[in-house]
């Protein structure tokens, strides 16, 4: 299972009870990928339960690859060269 973009949109009040019964529920068994905006350390506060919050990271980080990046969103990088292109082809039109 993948989930894209953890903790983006607000989840609901008891959001983050359900998304902890389908983590243990895979505990050990299934193969779950996350990407997250949200650091480790800000769970607790992000899913609104300390004890949830931990309790998914316990299972999760168990056994688990943790790949953290740095860096600008490819997304912004795509539009950034693209409007770059486009700016010179504007530039090579007016000189």
């Amino acid at each position: 299972m993948i989930i894209d973009e953890l903790g983006y949109p607000p989840l609901p009040e008891d959001g983050a009870s359900a998304l902890f019964q389908v983590i243990n529920q895979r505990y050990l068994k299934s193969s779950t990928i996350l990407s997250t905006n949200v650091g480790i350390a800000d769970w607790a506060s992000a899913f609104g339960d300390a004890t949830v919050a931990a309790a998914m990271l316990d299972r999760l980080l168990h056994r688990a690859a943790v790949v953290g990046i740095d860096s600008p969103s490819y997304r912004l990088r795509h539009h950034e060269n693209r409007a770059d292109s486009l700016r010179q082809g504007v530039n090579a039109r007016v000189s």
